[in-house]
């Protein structure tokens, strides 16, 4: 019993490592045609496209495709405002392993399938009286465990932006003060840095450059973010280029009041810290800390006879 109680632990565990491995490793369209290029580079003799495919690794011939042959599949049975709302989260996360929604959503009803089969062959064997109450259980486990993961992409990612805000406008300013114009000013700051928040601001002079009205770039872009200091700002600079109010002094307050907002949050924070740290100072610190003042007493009295009196 002991042996399938470890077996089906170690089968729950690859599942959990195949369902990461997919969501983390999945290469973008852009590195396979790298991979392509490279390779033929290499080869003195050109190579047909059969050798070119039979040379890339397993997961990228027969994983992947198999994958999205599921993941198509679970596509047609999801309605449509599931695949919106997924594909939005992807969005605000960042695109993570460049998954798209039918992916994400196929990823998910195969960690339900493989946390609640696994369950239920470990109940089965080990405790068949629990293997209709715990499987289910599991199952919904799995089925939001790349939610919750999804949920914390995209928490990272916005305090990632919303630190890199402040610093952001200030370069912004510092450009359109002399006498670059926006545009000019975003392709500067996405030459200079390489984060998220240069990254989208990069998107939009791409948007802008096939056709697209600067302020609707804009607005994905706040979009795409949910972040209420980049939607604020963003409101600000519609509102500017439209009035034909001077864009250095909207920047410049804009700027101002990021940093203010930033040194709130700080303060914030540090109210915040003693409160967070009570809970381990309760019941972590201060026990350790009377095992190792008063242990030695307490061995003493009992050594001689005290704690017995008593």
């Amino acid at each position: 019993m002991s042996l399938t109680v470890v077996g089906g632990l170690l089968l729950l565990l690859v599942a959990v490592v195949i369902v990461i491995y997919m969501v983390r490793r999945q290469p973008s369209e852009e590195e396979l045609i790298h991979q392509r290029i490279i390779e033929y580079g290499d080869r003195e003799v050109p190579a047909s496209l059969e050798e070119i495919e039979l040379s890339l690794p397993f997961t990228q011939r027969i994983v992947l495709p198999i994958f999205k042959n599921v993941a198509n599949l679970v596509t047609r049975f999801t309605p449509a405002n599931m695949l919106e709302t997924t594909r939005h989260k992807l969005e605000l996360a960042g695109r993570p392993g460049n998954l798209g929604a039918a992916e994400f959503i196929a990823i998910r009803f195969f960690a339900g399938a493989a946390f609640g089969g696994l369950s239920f062959l470990l109940f089965l064997r080990s405790a068949p009286q629990y293997r209709f109450m715990f499987p289910p259980l599991m199952l919904l486990l799995g089925f939001f465990f790349p939610v919750l993961w999804l949920g914390s992409k995209t928490r990272s990612r916005q305090n990632e932006i919303i630190k890199a805000l402040p610093d952001a406008l200030d370069l912004l300013t510092i450009c359109v003060e002399a006498g670059l114009g926006f545009d000019a000013a975003m392709a500067k700051l996405t030459e200079k840095w390489d984060d998220t928040l240069s990254m989208e601001f990069g998107r939009v002079l791409q948007e802008i450059q096939l056709g697209k009205l600067r302020r609707e770039a804009l607005r994905g872009m706040a979009d795409r973010m949910d972040v209420n200091d980049v939607s604020s700002f963003i409101a600000a600079v519609i509102q500017a280029d439209q009035l034909g109010v001077s864009m250095a002094k909207v920047l410049r307050i804009q700027a101002d009041q990021m940093r203010l907002r930033r040194r709130q949050r700080a303060e914030e924070k540090a109210q915040q810290a003693p409160l967070k740290m009570l809970f381990p100072m309760v019941f972590l610190i201060f026990p350790a800390l009377f095992i190792v003042l008063l242990g030695p007493a307490v061995l003493l009295m009992m050594e001689s006879g005290v704690m017995g009196v008593i």
